[in-house]
């Protein structure tokens, strides 16, 4: 009998958010687009946050998102692949997004208009599918939001079709909790790591904690271990959101984008390294807070968002293991955690 992973929840339940995946994987193809949509109709989008790790990061609008900037909220975020070229895929999500009316409302001369605030980071799978140029474009972002809803798939899908994981199948995963106060905090992570979720000592995930998982057999842990040490591109990154339904400053954002990637190192050895360009966004949904507040509600409000940040930490680690241990391998592509290990998922 197959062993399922406890309830754990996704991005989507947070209020306001929801995710749409394109993937490309027939021949030639092995790529694809994520977005994480945070603005169903005009004058609806998210306060953000940033944090940029690694030394090879692929990033577009994250200056955007300092404290102290003109635009204050976001309507999407945009996680591909394709590496730098992947970036084109934020541009159909602007156009999508624009279709709709949804944007920074903007005057001119002679008409009113929008411009959509899409942040957006990419991994590295080029040439994965083995052909160089088959990558992510503007359409792929324009599918994208229109497939946008509140299911997420996980695995290999989306921006995690031609993800690595060390020397196996990476992918996307997801994850979500309810505080005791109600709000809701949700992670989504692409993972392209040159490190692995994987101790080859145990075969089971370093954070095996938030797993039902079996101790693989012997035979197999040996053979996850040969996979794990064997020679890998150097090419990675590890790409993320995690969401609130948190009134939260862009500060705070950043600061919950920043112990996300806490979560990131419990989940994947070695991290952040000169090969990874590891990038997670925060948003949080509810109204940001307005106003100075006395020396009580300061406390109670650092309370709370100490609440959220350590969540999104645990969250982040979660979803990141997720990735790696729902995803199947592809037709052309390297083997998949189940592939090698079957015998964790069984009772």
């Amino acid at each position: 009998m197959t062993a399922q992973l406890p309830g754990h929840g996704r991005i989507t339940d947070v209020t306001g958010v929801s995710v749409g995946h394109v993937t490309a994987r027939r021949r030639g193809w092995r790529t694809g687009t994520t977005v994480v949509l945070v603005a169903e109709r005009p004058g609806e989008g998210a306060t953000a946050g940033v944090d940029v790790r690694g030394g090879a990061p692929g990033t577009r609008e994250t200056d955007l998102l300092r404290p102290g900037n003109l635009v204050q909220h976001v309507h999407a975020i945009c996680l591909t692949g394709g590496s730098a070229y992947g970036l084109a895929a934020a541009d159909g999500v602007m156009t999508a997004l624009e279709r709709r009316g949804i944007g920074f409302p903007v005057a001119t001369t002679t008409a009113p208009g929008v411009v959509p605030i899409v942040p957006a980071a990419v991994i590295y799978d080029l040439a994965r599918g083995g052909v160089f140029t088959n990558r992510p474009d503007a359409s792929f972002g324009e599918r994208a939001v229109r497939a946008a809803g509140s299911r997420v798939a996980e695995g290999a899908v989306g921006a995690g079709t031609g993800a690595l994981s060390g020397t196996l199948q990476g992918g996307v995963g997801t994850a979500s909790t309810v505080l005791a106060d109600g709000t809701v905090v949700g992670t989504l992570a692409v993972v392209n790591s040159v490190g692995s979720v994987l101790d080859p000592s145990t075969g089971l995930p370093w954070e095996a904690s938030s797993h039902r998982l079996r101790r693989p057999a012997a035979s197999e842990r040996r053979a996850l271990a040969d996979r794990l040490h064997a020679a890998q591109t150097p090419l990675n990154t590890t790409i993320g959101v995690v969401a609130t339904s948190a009134g939260l400053t862009t500060g705070e954002c950043s600061r919950l984008a920043t112990t996300a990637h806490d979560g990131l190192a419990r989940a994947v050895r070695p991290v952040h390294t000169m090969f990874d360009g590891d990038t997670v966004f925060a948003v949080a949904t509810g109204a940001a807070p307005g106003g100075t507040a006395d020396a009580a509600e300061a406390r109670a409000r650092a309370a709370r968002l100490n609440a959220v940040v350590e969540a999104g930490a645990r969250l982040f680690a979660v979803a990141c293991t997720r990735a790696v241990v729902e995803a199947r391998a592809v037709p052309g592509g390297p083997p998949s955690y189940r592939d090698l290990c079957p015998s964790a998922f069984t009772r």
